[in-house]
């Protein structure tokens, strides 16, 4: 896969022919401010959200939920390595 999470969830949304406010009301949400985060991949969509996007996107929920967690790893990796790399610079 070579889509980021972000530009994976932005590709489909567009695909399905929804805006984000659509998309953040059937979540439940009342600002679409939460489905413009994930696709600029400041966050990441909830676990419980997944069975909704899915089905909105068209998407199997293992593929979703595998970009999820390769998003996640991603993310923990970067910091772990930016708060290693500070502390072996300041000894």
């Amino acid at each position: 896969m070579n889509h980021t999470l972000g530009t994976f969830l932005y590709d489909k949304r567009i695909a399905s022919g929804l805006t984000q406010s659509q998309v953040a009301k059937e979540l439940g949400y009342g600002t679409s401010q939460f489905i413009s985060n994930w696709e600029r991949g400041i966050s990441a969509p909830p676990i419980v959200a997944i069975v909704t996007l899915c089905r909105l996107y068209s998407v199997s929920q293992e593929e979703l939920f595998e970009l999820i967690v390769k998003s996640s790893l991603e993310r923990t990796e970067a910091s772990l390595r930016a708060e290693f790399q500070a502390k072996v610079k300041s000894k």
